[in-house]
C-alpha cells in the first residue's frame, strides 16, 4: 500500500511514521549476474553456483550494492509523491548489510520518514529503509537514504 503525498507539508506531517512496506522482490541469479556485469564484480560467492555451493553460504548470493539499488524502486513503490518535478538521491546514512541475500530469496522494504527538512532546491527527506529477507529475522539492508525532491506549487 502507497502513501501519497502531493506537498512539502504533507511530507513534514509523516516525520516520525513508519510509511508502510513494499511488495515482494524476487532476487534471481540472472540479476545478480547482472548487476556483476555492470559493476565488474564477478567474486565467486555472486556469481560461480556451483563453488559457492560449498562455500559459507552455501549457494550464491546477491551483491550488498544490489541490495542496495533495490531501494529507489521499493521506495518509490512505497512513497508516491504527486507534483513533484525532479527528485534526485542526496545521499545515504550508515548503510548496513546484516544478513546475506541468497539467490532465489525475495525482499520488501519497509519504510519509517526520519526527517524532513526545507531546503533550497524544495525539500530533503531522511527515510529509514529496512530492506527484509522472506522468512528470515535479520534485514538484509539497514539505511537512510537522503532523497530531495522540488514540487510545482
Amino acid at each position: 500500500m502507497s502513501v501519497v503525498v502531493r506537498s512539502p507539508e504533507d511530507l513534514h506531517a509523516l516525520v516520525g511514521q513508519e510509511i508502510g512496506s513494499s511488495s515482494w522482490v524476487d532476487v534471481t541469479q540472472d540479476q545478480i549476474d547482472g548487476f556483476a556485469d555492470v559493476t565488474g564484480d564477478h567474486q565467486w560467492i555472486h556469481t560461480d553456483p556451483e563453488r559457492a555451493a560449498s562455500g559459507p553460504f552455501g549457494t550464491t548470493i546477491a551483491h550488498g550494492y544490489l541490495t542496495l539499488a533495490l531501494l529507489v524502486p521499493l521506495l518509490e513503490e512505497v512513497l508516491v509523491i504527486e507534483n513533484r518535478t525532479s527528485s534526485i538521491n542526496y545521499g545515504l546514512d550508515k548503510v548496513r548489510f546484516p544478513a546475506p541475500v541468497p539467490s532465489g530469496s525475495r525482499l520488501r522494504l519497509t519504510a519509517t520518514l526520519a526527517e524532513a527538512t526545507n531546503v533550497d532546491s524544495g525539500v530533503q527527506v531522511k527515510v529509514d529503509c529496512v530492506v527484509q529477507i522472506d522468512g528470515q529475522e535479520r534485514p538484509a539492508c539497514v539505511a537512510r537514504a537522503v532523497l530531495r525532491h522540488q514540487f510545482a506549487l
